[in-house]
C-alpha cells in the first residue's frame, strides 16, 4: 500500500527520495523493484496489487497451464508406436435406432470409410435398422468400401461401458469375414 502511495506521488510530480526527506528532482523512473525483477505490470483488473509469481514473470490473477501429474512418467515403446504400427482403428457405434461403424487413420483423424443404417441405401434393404443382420450388413459394406481405400488391417478396442458380443461382435466378425484384418484388443 505504501509503494503504492509513494508511487503515485513520484508520478504526478518530480520528487526523489532520500532517507526520511523528500527532494525536488528532474527525472524519477516509472518503474520498482520486487525481489530482484524489474515490475512495470499495470495493476489488475480485481484492484488487487499484483506481483510477481515465483516461476514465471505473470501477473498471479492469471491461470497458470496446467502441468502433467507425473512429468518423469515413462512411456513405453509400444505406446510410442502403436499409432504407426496399427494406423487404422475400428469405431462401432450402436443405438436403439440404428448401427454405424467407420474406419479412422489415428495420426490425421480422418475417416477413410464409414457405413451405417441410416444412409440411404442401406435403409430401402433392411427390415430393422438395428438387428443383427443390420449389423452385418454395415460391416459388409463397410468392408468394401474399406477395401476401395486400400486399408486391410485395423484395431478395435471397445469402449469402456461396451461389450464384445452381440451386435457389436457381429459388425467386427462380418468384416473379418469379408478380408479385413481387425485386432480386437480386450482389456
Amino acid at each position: 500500500m505504501l509503494k503504492q502511495a509513494i508511487g503515485r506521488i513520484c508520478r504526478t510530480s518530480a520528487y526523489a527520495f532520500e532517507g526520511n526527506r523528500v527532494f525536488p528532482c528532474i527525472h524519477v523512473p516509472s518503474c520498482f523493484f520486487h525481489n530482484g525483477q524489474t515490475h512495470m505490470a499495470p495493476r489488475s483488473f480485481f484492484g488487487v496489487e499484483d506481483f510477481l509469481d515465483d516461476d514465471n514473470s505473470r501477473p498471479y490473477t492469471y491461470q497458470k497451464g496446467k502441468k502433467s501429474k507425473n512429468p518423469h512418467k515413462h512411456i513405453s515403446f509400444k505406446q510410442r508406436t502403436i499409432a504407426y504400427m496399427e494406423p487404422f482403428t475400428l469405431d462401432v457405434f450402436i443405438s436403439k435406432r440404428f448401427v454405424s461403424a467407420s474406419l479412422t487413420h489415428r495420426m490425421t483423424s480422418k475417416q477413410v470409410a464409414v457405413a451405417g443404417t441410416n444412409s440411404k441405401d442401406i435403409k430401402a434393404v433392411l427390415r430393422s435398422r438395428s438387428d443383427i443382420p443390420a449389423c452385418i450388413s454395415v460391416g459388409k459394406i463397410l468392408s468394401e468400401r474399406a477395401r476401395e481405400a486400400d486399408v486391410y488391417t485395423a484395431s478395435y478396442t471397445p469402449r469402456e461401458r461396451d461389450k464384445f458380443e452381440g451386435k457389436i461382435r457381429a459388425v467386427v466378425q462380418s468384416l473379418i469375414d469379408n478380408g479385413i484384418d481387425v485386432k480386437v484388443y480386450l482389456d
